[in-house]
């Protein structure tokens, strides 16, 4: 099988890596993470109009989805820059509305595509959080055969806040008799949960929220959402991977010992060859995974499963190559490199731990 890019989707690729070259992301990451969301919102704005965020939402609903291989192009991409945010939420989302349709689906979904709205999601079987809930104009959580929607409070601050004159009739903002809109108020998601990496913020769900949808098909569409959040991770991890790589031998070209360069030595040499090699071997499974989403094939979930595993485990060695053969420095806060060290284990046990995609695999 062919999972050679064409010449449309390279073109899309160096396209974002100009854009969040441009975009000075380690800075945005150390904003995001210190709660200065402004910078982070300006770049979701100029992804959107990428397309990103369109090409998990159906036609029907403003977007160009679902394309799984450009999906995985972008999140390549998105994972090298260490780009901050409910990026993989948002698109799981788009998955998990399009499945569902209904009012919400035609409320929330436009909004997605275009990056006026963020949303940020939690499943059952993928752990209690919600990523950057703080931020979200909605978290979207699902149990059992119920999908609720609450609004956050991010709609005062998101990428389709209003600002200008009459900003006070945005999203979430009272203008009714009473000062009511007929709509649950939007609620804040609470203090987050320490995470590895600063730049991802946990929060736990708030409880209730309004049910937008029910029944056989929620669960349904939500194993999508799930698939496809898992195989928006592994792609954001081997991106990742890569970042951390192309650092490292960078670095171990300039570093000297005895007068020459580290990576002259057959021991560094070897470690960055075992390393390359997992991230080389990472990338046939996740455009084959792309391929059979793209497909619609019987046995996509094992196919994604498996890139997950491959991807994550590759993305954490990378970064265990790195902070060894980076040395002290490699600890540093400093060192923009920091961030992508602290991103690489949790895209590993997010959207599916190793343990339990390989259990998915093995199911078939």
């Amino acid at each position: 099988m062919r999972f050679l890019l064409d010449d449309e989707q390279r073109e899309f690729a160096r396209s974002l890596d100009a854009l969040l070259t441009a975009a000075d992301t380690p800075a945005v990451v150390r904003g995001w993470a210190a709660g200065d969301h402004g910078p982070g919102l300006t770049l979701w704005r100029r992804l959107a109009d990428a397309g990103v965020f369109a090409l998990a939402v159906p036609e029907a609903y403003g977007g160009v989805g679902p394309l799984p291989v450009e999906t995985a192009v972008a999140f390549v991409e998105l994972g090298r820059h260490g780009v901050p945010g409910p990026l993989v939420e948002s698109v799981a989302a788009g998955v998990l509305l399009g499945g569902v349709g209904g009012p919400a689906a035609k409320e929330w979904l436009p909004r997605i595509a275009s990056g006026t709205a963020v949303v940020s999601l939690a499943l059952e079987g993928y752990g209690p959080y919600a990523l950057d809930a703080d931020v979200a104009d909605a978290v979207l959580t699902v149990t059992g055969d119920e999908l609720r929607l609450t609004r956050g409070a991010g709609g005062a601050t998101g990428p389709g806040a209003a600002t200008g004159p009459g900003a006070a009739t945005g999203p979430g903002v009272p203008t009714g008799p009473g000062g009511s809109t007929g709509r649950p108020a939007p609620t804040g998601p609470g203090a987050p949960t320490v995470s590895v990496d600063p730049a991802r913020r946990l929060f736990r769900p708030e409880p209730g929220g309004e049910v937008v949808a029910a029944g056989p098909g929620v669960r349904e569409a939500a194993r999508a959402a799930g698939t496809w959040a898992t195989f928006a991770t592994a792609a954001q991890a081997l991106g990742c991977g890569e970042a951390l790589l192309r650092a490292t031998v960078a670095y171990v070209k300039q570093r000297t010992q005895f007068g020459v360069p580290v990576g002259s030595f057959q021991a560094v040499k070897h470690r960055l060859a075992d390393t390359l090699l997992g991230l080389e071997f990472a990338r046939p499974l996740l455009y084959g995974a792309a391929v059979e989403l793209a497909d619609g094939a019987p046995g996509a979930g094992a196919a994604v499963a498996a890139a997950k595993v491959a991807a994550g485990e590759a993305g954490y060695a990378a970064a265990r190559t790195a902070l060894q053969l980076h040395g002290a420095v490699g600890y540093t806060e400093e060192l923009d490199l920091a961030w992508w060290l602290r991103r690489a284990r949790p895209l590993r046990d997010a959207w599916g731990t190793p343990s339990a995609c390989r259990a998915r695999v093995l199911a078939g």
